[in-house]
């Protein structure tokens, strides 16, 4: 892969090149998102019926909540201080006094009505957006994963996701609600006194202005953020797996991984202190000014009387300020929804970059489920070019010009050097990726024009690597068909060859394997794999260089399982090992991307070629 700018690598500081490559790929296909309220908005359209009795909700009690400065002032004017000169009119405040009590316990009752359908909304809307994100990663082609760490994928569905959880939870209901709430207070404080009303919103644009910039400056910081928390989910997922603990002990590297760890968190907590500070100079300007106005309505008022002016009395003075708190402490947060909203909008953007990934391989709209016919098992490569997505242009094909075909229920191999094409073969029959040039076809019908689930169902394969769930052997072995039956699984552990060594554990079929599998031995997991290949029961089976980790005695053992599995089935088979493909029916020689040879292994060895070069090599390093 071509080297390309630093960033941060898996294994130390800062590399350049794969990292940075997987990156930019990335960004390339990920468009810029339009609409991005639009789209947010979107996310709510199955939840109509709750929003709208939400939204209902939010303005009773926005209303309600000015109607006790109101009544305050009637406290005042009518029960404390009668404007006609007599003293205290109890029966009067008692009735006002009830009537806000009577608005307080209304006004909360709706509160905790409207919080619980929110945080219900909300958490769903969260749910689905995760669940559509994990759906979506899932259509991805091997492409995306193989370029892409598996700690920046987890980070974006845990870290991205529940980064936004306040907004969908909280921002319907405080926009509606503090909107409701600073209209309602302004035309309060209007009818109450028009001319205190201008001196406390005089300097309401400096605010809005001032959030506008704290806000982009926020979710600058909040990209940043979400980028180091990606870094900190893939050194997690990579040096704390049972692979890498193992890597870090063997090489005594676990003072290097914990420093790298800890730099990271450094860089983390440098960045949570500044998204923290970033608005806090903002809304210190804004308490001060909070804090000021009373004091200044107070002036104002005295001002105004002193020059004549009337309808100015104590009641009036007290609603008014209580107003002028509803009205400024809702417009605050306002505000600081809308700092949110510019700060979870960098989050947004980049769950929707994932979201905007269009899988490069896709059923097309005329896919047709494998036929059932005889050609079931047959595969053909008709003159195939193919070249890896990050590999140049000009370079030269992984595959050039491939032709070949695989009779139904016969044993052929692939073996030649390292590099030279055999397990792209592999990955081509299921459509893992799509050839450059020519076609491949399963059962008579090119693998495009075939859904790819159906194509999948036919197909199984056993790879160098098996992986198992941290799950029971059980299992394991569901994995490939969830209903099987205990007699099932008895049946295809018995053809792996490895019924015998279940049952010799204390909990048989439901003893629990391990981080993939670490609690068993290699020569075990691989026949579990197997095992769980003969339930799927396939029409054809892969083996890419299922042995070659084995020891001699493992791969015996192993082979014997590979052969009952292979039985009666089309089997295509990747070998390091010649000895494993001896048998076969057919053995394609690969170099360079081309078969260069092809035949049994008796015709092989006669003719002289690669094959009988590669398996003198091995006879001898045998010896």
């Amino acid at each position: 892969m071509a080297a390309g700018g630093a960033m941060r690598g898996p294994r130390g500081g800062r590399v350049s090149g794969g990292d940075a490559e997987a990156q930019r790929a990335l960004n390339a296909q990920a468009p810029k998102i339009p609409h991005l309220f639009g789209r947010i908005v979107a996310l709510f359209a199955p939840h109509r019926a709750p929003l709208i009795l939400t939204a209902v909700l939010v303005i009773v009690a926005a209303g309600l909540s000015v109607v006790p400065p109101l009544l305050t002032q009637r406290a005042f004017d009518e029960g404390l201080f009668p404007t006609d000169g007599g003293g205290p009119q109890l029966p009067r405040l008692a009735e006002l006094v009830v009537l806000m009590i009577v608005v307080y316990v209304v006004s909360t009752l709706l509160g905790v009505w409207q919080t619980f359908l929110t945080s219900t909304v909300g958490n769903r809307v969260m749910g689905a957006l995760r669940v559509r994100m994990f759906t979506h990663l899932q259509s991805m082609e091997l492409a995306f994963f193989t370029r892409t760490k598996t700690g920046v994928i987890q980070s974006r569905l845990a870290n991205d996701v529940g980064g936004v959880a306040s907004v969908l939870t909280n921002t319907v209901s405080s926009v509606l609600g503090n909107t409701v709430t600073v209209l309602a207070a302004f035309v309060a404080m209007l009818l109450l006194n028009w001319q205190l009303t201008i001196v406390a919103l005089v300097l309401m644009p400096i605010l809005v202005i001032a959030q506008r910039r704290v806000g982009q400056v926020r979710a600058r910081i909040a990209t940043k953020t979400q980028e180091s928390l990606s870094d900190m989910t893939a050194i997690t997922q990579e040096t704390l797996s049972v692979s890498g603990i193992l890597l870090s002990k063997s090489f005594n590297r676990q003072s290097t991984e914990t420093a790298r760890y800890a730099d990271e968190n450094q860089n983390q907590i440098r960045l949570q202190v500044q998204q923290q500070m970033s608005g806090q100079w903002f809304f210190a300007m804004v308490s001060i000014f909070l804090a000021s106005i009373p004091a200044i309505v107070y002036l104002a008022a005295g001002m105004l009387l002193v020059n004549g002016a009337t309808g100015i009395t104590a009641g009036t003075i007290v609603a008014f300020t209580t107003v002028q708190a509803r009205l400024l402490f809702p417009l605050m947060a306002l505000l600081r929804v809308a700092l949110d909203l510019q700060t979870s909008g960098a989050l947004f953007a980049r769950i929707f970059e994932y979201l905007d990934l269009t899988p490069a391989i896709t059923d097309r709209p005329t896919a047709v489920p494998v036929p059932a016919t005889r050609e079931l098992g047959r595969v053909r490569f008709e003159d195939v070019v193919f070249r890896y997505p990050d590999a140049a242009d000009d370079s030269r094909p992984t595959l050039d010009h491939v032709s070949l075909d695989i009779e139904p229920g016969s044993f052929v191999a692939f073996v030649g050097p390292s590099g030279a094409g055999k397990t792209t073969v592999s990955y081509l029959i299921p459509r893992f990726y799509d050839v450059a040039e020519g076609r491949v076809t399963f059962a008579g019908v090119d693998v495009r024009d075939l859904t790819h689930e159906s194509l999948l169902g036919h197909i199984g394969i056993v790879s160098q690597e098996t992986y198992l769930f941290h799950a029971s052997i059980a299992e394991n072995l569901r994995y490939a068909k969830p209903d099987a039956t205990l007699d099932e699984l008895v049946a295809a552990a018995t053809a792996a060859n490895i019924h015998a060594t279940i049952a010799s554990f204390p909990e048989g079929y439901g003893t629990i394997v391990g981080e993939r599998g670490y609690r068993l031995s290699g020569g075990e997991k691989q026949r579990i794999a197997i095992a769980r290949v003969l339930l799927k029961d396939p029409a054809v089976l892969i083996l890419d260089e299922a042995t070659s980790a084995l020891d001699a005695i493992s791969e015996r053992v192993v082979q014997k399982a590979l052969d009952a599995a292979a039985h009666g089935r089309t089997t295509v088979s990747i070998a390091h090992r010649l000895s494993t493909v001896v048998d076969a029916d057919v053995i394609f020689v690969v170099d360079g991307g081309r078969i260069v040879e092809r035949g049994t292994h008796d015709e092989l060895l006669a003719a002289g070629g690669t094959y009988s070069h590669l398996y003198s090599e091995q006879r001898s390093a045998a010896l």
